[in-house]
């Protein structure tokens, strides 16, 4: 039987250790079913057909195990961007990478037109010392173009042994000239979450990713910051996900928690409705019912909007900043067997706890706020979204382009954290602050649409 891990992608990294069992079935009903089986039959003679002509009659003689899995990543890439296929390589390294550890940029990825398109480049490595900036279009690497290798052939020739170069070839998005950076490689240790206090009264939270780490790593922080204060003098949370790409599934789960009392935190719907899996809270709340505004933007993606969408259904958080990336679906990893690599499928869609699906839409702010852009990036610093990628699944409904993505790198200029400091310290007043919980006969109306189908 064959094991898949669920994972969410918000560019092309993370694996999860949330198991389901899949196995292959077909079902054939009735003569229209045998029908549709014959004729899929015939599409694959006709596979075979081609497959032979290419090895036989190709002016080089090919490998056919590239022809192979060419083909199965063409096959994969033509269902949405997310699905593709992983060589053992390829594997071994997204199951590294997942660890917080790997040798590299330290750089979030996707493909966009045969182009690799940076999500977002991790908080303190290489990628981001460098200057490499949300929407920027890689088009060589090491003076080859990327045009014609799989995204995991290209994150592949961004790794390497720590102290390598790579040389990058970069268009930012508006300018007419691409610019060359030599990058040296080094040994990429994520800490997926950073705290400090603001100002000796509320405590700031910084998860850049979520990896296997991610929950071990938020409580350290918040068992940190109360040992500098004491919760009397505390106003409260800010949670900053800006720039947070995803990763994985339980750990998201698991940060929306540890805020949470009870309720529905996610569902996650397959194809059929038996597949239909639903996360719930625990009691406990490690913020101590102190209030929590969330940071977004356009490159808060996947895993990112689940815990968005979990506080702010509940109103257990008020969030500021720009709409989400818009990335609703879940990828599952499934082996193919001792030396034959894995698919990265998407198999689901995920829904708030309210019934939302965010899928090229995104999660909307309570409260929007744009920063002020320095003019030699601005077109540099709007991200398209989820809608704007090829063959991307479709909405349910009006889909929504995607949103400034740019942080200020001197909190001093930072509007969006300027805006959740002086709402918990009162200088500031809006209604959405700090956010009206469900009267009873509301919560019970809401807890029956949490849970339905």
């Amino acid at each position: 039987m064959r094991k898949a891990s669920l994972i969410l992608l918000g560019a092309a990294t993370g694996a999860a250790l949330t198991l389901i069992a899949t196995q292959p079935r077909f079902v054939l009903d009735g003569s229209s079913a045998a029908a549709a089986a014959a004729d899929t039959y015939r599409q694959l003679s006709l596979f075979g057909d081609v497959f032979e002509h290419v090895r036989t009659d190709y002016v080089d003689k090919p490998d056919d195990s590239k022809l192979l899995e060419w083909a199965i990543n063409g096959m994969l890439a033509g269902l949405d961007p997310h699905s593709s296929y992983m060589d053992p390589k390829s594997l071994r390294d997204l199951q590294i990478q997942t660890t917080g550890k790997f040798g590299g940029l330290g750089i979030e990825v996707t493909m966009e037109d045969g182009l690799i398109k940076v999500v977002a480049p991790i908080d303190g490595t290489p990628a981001q010392k460098a200057g490499i900036m949300t929407n920027d279009i890689i088009t060589h690497l090491d003076e080859e173009p990327v045009q014609g290798l799989s995204l995991n052939q290209a994150i592949d020739k961004m790794r390497g042994p720590a102290n390598t170069k790579i040389k990058l070839r970069i268009i930012g998005q508006g300018q007419d000239k691409p610019i060359e950076l030599t990058i040296v490689r080094q040994i990429i240790t994520v800490h997926s979450v950073r705290g400090r206090l603001e100002g000796n009264d509320v405590g700031y939270i910084r998860i850049s990713a979520f990896d296997d780490k991610t929950t071990d790593e938020l409580k350290k922080a918040l068992n940190q910051l109360s040992t500098q204060i004491s919760m009397k003098r505390l106003k409260g949370y800010v949670i900053d996900l800006r720039n947070n790409p995803g990763g994985l599934l339980d750990q998201a789960i698991f940060v929306s928690d540890a805020f949470l009392g009870t309720g529905e935190i996610v569902s996650t719907r397959g194809r059929k409705a038996e597949e239909t899996q639903r996360f719930m809270a625990r009691p406990g709340d490690l913020a101590k019912a102190k209030p929590i505004i969330v940071l977004i933007n356009g490159g808060s993606a996947s895993a990112s909007e689940i815990v968005a969408g979990a506080l702010q259904d509940h109103k257990r958080a008020t969030i500021i900043g720009t709409r989400s990336f818009g990335k609703g679906s879940v990828q599952s990893i499934i082996p193919l067997g001792s030396g034959n690599g894995a698919l990265q499928l998407t198999t689901a869609r995920y829904f708030t706890p309210s019934g939302r699906s965010i899928q090229a839409k995104g999660i909307t702010p309570d409260i929007e706020v744009l920063q002020e852009v320095p003019e030699e990036i601005t077109a540099r610093t709007d991200l398209r979204g989820e809608s704007s990628l090829r063959g991307h699944l479709k909405a349910d409904g009006q889909e929504e382009t995607g949103s400034q993505s740019y942080v200020p790198p001197d909190p001093k200029n930072d509007k969006a954290l300027k805006m959740a400091l002086d709402l918990m310290r009162g200088t500031q007043k809006s209604s959405a602050f700090p956010p009206r919980p469900p009267t009873r006969s509301a919560s019970k109306w809401a807890t029956r649409q949490f849970r339905r189908d």
